[in-house]
């Protein structure tokens, strides 16, 4: 109901000539006039409509006023209806005593004077209007505040479950920096352990060069002697044994000499085979689930090979009741680069899989490190894990480990897949033979005085004339001083000026002069290639064998230094 709109009066009495004045009496006042000549009528005039003001005659037949407005309050609906009485008597105190006991709010004397019934009516008309009218505005306050308070309800509980996912993805999002903490922490160890690896040894390898040059040429000069060849053998392989794992530790290290090219991985698996069976015994099944149609990966294929082997073996040692082996290959493609620097491309994925003993977390995080085993004293090295790892890095791949206690392990190798044919990162000069009986005047340049005295001592062994120069720019100094040089055997990794930058700065003013690189390890600078030194390489240590071999590929006669300087001249 609005403020403006007419509110319901009824007015009561037995006379329809009263009922007649009070109608235009009350008129005027613009609300809605509802009549009624007896009780009963109005009672049922009052649960009809919604009265604001009951005009009710005091002397009525069947029930007097008082009587009805008693009966009118008795009903819940009409207890704060407005009751005016009409009497056309005088009234007694006690009369009006027992009107507003009835529920009377007013008295109206007859004669009625209009201008007082009409302010009368008028005044609880308009207090009905505005109960109602407040009625309504606390009812829609109720309604709000109701409305209000399951919006907050809900959006509490929207919040308490934010809040929830928030602790969820905290939770995660922890989880997640402890991993890559934690990975990143085995990678920088990795590194480190790498980095240390490949100083010992290149280090190794100088003294081995010391070792077996010395040795070799010894056991020519004893040959008359069967008790020192069987010692020097002995010592010969001992030495040897030790060039092998300075290799395999060259190669955890990535700085071991790889020829990388496009390598079929169903060829090179089942080219293995055969080898795998006699070494894994007879105990051992072995199944392959590699694809004809793999694409080819970019690997050095010996490597490789060596490789699975190694993966072979190891798990040939984790089941030794007997078991199963599973090489599987498939492609895969890396859309992001994720940890351990694999970058994304097209990769292979070459699985080997075992159902050995596998291992607890710990060892897993520990198996590729070198030198670690859960073998037994003398039944390994803890290198041919790391070797693969190796591998797989310098490859531009990597290497995954799945293992369980008890349910076996899986290796997984991942390496890039060969776009074309790959060339070797070593492309050897042109071979030219050396003469019959010709003798080569050759510049060695070493820092390590061992190193050079046994490579000088194998060199004069093979009947050449040998310069030795301790530093790069000694051996310039000799170069210019000293005419005939015929070949360069340089060391890379030297103080002052390294092989690289020798070899630059000779082929800058003799460029018919061959260069040997010999180093312990394959650390030579991408840009070695950019400045055309594709120099033919020695790898430490060597034997006297494959000293006479690079000589005899790269050595050719003529004198090259007097003619260079013939035509600076």
């Amino acid at each position: 109901m609005g403020e403006t709109d007419p509110v319901n009066i009824l007015l009561v009495d037995d006379q329809p000539a009263k009922l007649l004045s009070y109608e235009v009496i009350l008129g005027p006042l613009g609300e809605r006039l509802i009549t009624a000549s007896s009780a009963r009528e109005a009672l049922a005039q009052l649960l009809k409509h919604d009265v604001a003001v009951v005009l009710i005659d005091v002397h009525m037949p069947e029930l007097d006023g008082f009587e009805l407005a008693a009966m009118i309050r008795e009903h819940p609906r009409f207890q704060q209806t407005a009751l005016i009485f009409v009497s056309a008597i005088h009234l007694s105190d006690l009369d009006r005593l027992k009107g507003y006991e009835a529920g009377a709010v007013d008295y109206v004397p007859v004669p009625v004077v209009p201008e007082v019934l009409r302010a009368k009516v008028r005044i609880f008309a308009e207090l009905h209007r505005k109960t109602r009218e407040l009625e309504r505005l606390n009812a829609e306050l109720e309604r709000r505040v109701e409305e209000r308070t399951a919006a907050l309800e809900a959006s509490g509980a929207a919040l308490q479950q934010l809040n929830r996912d928030l602790e969820v993805r905290i939770e995660q999002r922890t989880r997640e920096r402890e991993q890559a903490l934690s990975q990143l922490f085995e990678a920088q160890k990795i590194d480190t352990i790498g980095q240390l690896t490949g100083g010992v040894a290149h280090d190794f390898n100088n003294l081995l060069m010391a070792v077996l040059g010395s040795l070799e040429l010894l056991k020519k000069r004893l040959a008359d002697d069967p008790a020192a060849q069987r010692l020097l053998d002995n010592a010969l392989k001992g030495a040897e044994r030790g060039a092998a794992l300075t290799q395999r530790l060259l190669a955890f290290a990535r700085r071991q000499e790889l020829r990388p090219e496009a390598v079929s991985v169903p060829d090179l698996v089942a080219g293995i085979h055969d080898l795998l069976t006699r070494s894994l015994g007879p105990g051992i099944t072995i199944g392959h689930e590699v694809p004809s149609q793999l694409a080819p990966v970019l690997a050095d294929a010996n490597q490789l090979e060596l490789a699975l082997m190694n993966l072979a073996l190891n798990a040939r040692d984790a089941m030794p009741s007997g078991g199963a082996l599973t090489i599987a290959a498939e492609e895969e493609i890396v859309c992001e680069s994720l940890d351990g620097g694999l970058r994304a491309g097209r990769y292979v994925r070459l699985s080997v899989a075992d159902t050995g003993c596998g291992m607890d977390e710990a060892t897993r995080l520990r198996a590729a490190e070198p030198f670690f085993t859960t073998k037994g004293a003398g039944k390994g090295t803890g290198l041919g894990l790391s070797m693969v790892y190796g591998l797989a890095a310098q490859s531009g791949g990597a290497l995954r480990i799945e293992s369980t206690p008890g349910a076996g392990t899986r290796i997984h190798l991942l390496l890039p897949q060969a776009e074309q044919m790959a060339v070797s990162l070593v492309r050897d000069q042109s071979p030219v033979a050396l003469q019959a009986g010709g003798r080569a005047t050759i510049l060695l340049v070493d820092d390590d005085a061992l190193v050079s005295s046994g490579t000088a001592a194998m060199l004069e062994d093979l009947g050449h004339k040998v310069l030795e120069a301790s530093s790069a720019a000694e051996a310039l100094n000799l170069l210019e001083a000293l005419p005939g040089v015929d070949l360069i055997i340089t060391d890379h990794a030297m103080p002052g000026m390294t092989g690289i930058e020798l070899a630059k700065i000779v082929r800058e003013r003799f460029p018919d002069l061959p260069i040997v690189l010999a180093t312990g390890y394959a650390d030579l600078p991408p840009a070695a290639k950019n400045h055309g030194l594709d120099l033919p390489r020695l790898a430490k240590p060597f034997l006297q064998r494959d000293l006479a071999a690079v000589i005899a590929q790269h050595h050719r006669p003529g004198p090259r230094l007097e003619g260079a300087r013939a035509a600076a001249r």
